[in-house]
């Protein structure tokens, strides 16, 4: 009989990463982040934490990924319109931040990286970060309209802080801006000097 090229064993189980990310976000919204642990998180899915450890360092990752995936990249395509395609971005990147499990991890998660030696995993940045869509965008932008003396991160960096303090401190804000403000906000820093390059 000829061999069929697989080892023994049972086939790897593909659904164990949706499993554990969707078991994450339920026990970050259900008990908090501090209760999001590896082995709760692998009890809640139904799979040893073995199974998760093989595919997370730790739990900041895990729920690094499961609370902020990345934007999904069809719905920020760029198509050329520069406030078009910033208006569709700030609003999934607002909609990532105020989903229920981000609210209940973006403190604690804050306040690891601050206190945290050791940087996290490449992959995982590249996985979780929205940046690489925001100068996708910037790059699609009709010719004249982007300063090219403006550093895109730090537009992103402004744009973050501004997300940031819309889920963290609203109380200190104590307004809440429509999205058209910001989007208004990001034209300005990115217009050539003298305008916003229309």
């Amino acid at each position: 009989m000829a061999d069929s090229g697989r080892g023994p064993g049972r086939p790897r189980d593909t659904t164990i990463n949706e499993r554990a990310l969707a078991a994450t976000r339920e026990l970050l919204v259900q008990r908090g982040f501090e209760a999001t642990t590896i082995q709760s998180v692998a009890e809640h899915a139904g799979v040893h934490a073995s199974a998760l450890y093989r595919r997370w360092p730790s739990r900041i990752e895990l729920i690094a990924e499961a609370t902020f995936p990345g934007l999904d990249q069809r719905a920020v395509e760029p198509t050329g319109d520069l406030r078009g395609d910033l208006h569709r971005f700030v609003r999934a990147y607002v909609a990532t931040f105020t989903a229920p499990a981000a609210r209940a991890a973006a403190a604690g998660l804050l306040a690891h990286n601050q206190t945290s030696s050791r940087p996290r995993p490449p992959e995982l940045n590249l996985r979780v970060s929205a940046r690489p869509r925001f100068q996708d965008i910037l790059r699609a932008a009709p010719p004249g309209s982007v300063d090219p003396t403006v550093d895109p991160d730090d537009v992103f960096d402004m744009l973050l802080g501004a997300i940031l303090t819309r889920v963290l401190l609203p109380a200190a804000t104590a307004r809440r801006t429509p999205v058209e403000r910001t989007v208004d906000m990001i034209m300005r820093l990115l217009a050539p000097t003298g305008g916003e390059g229309h």
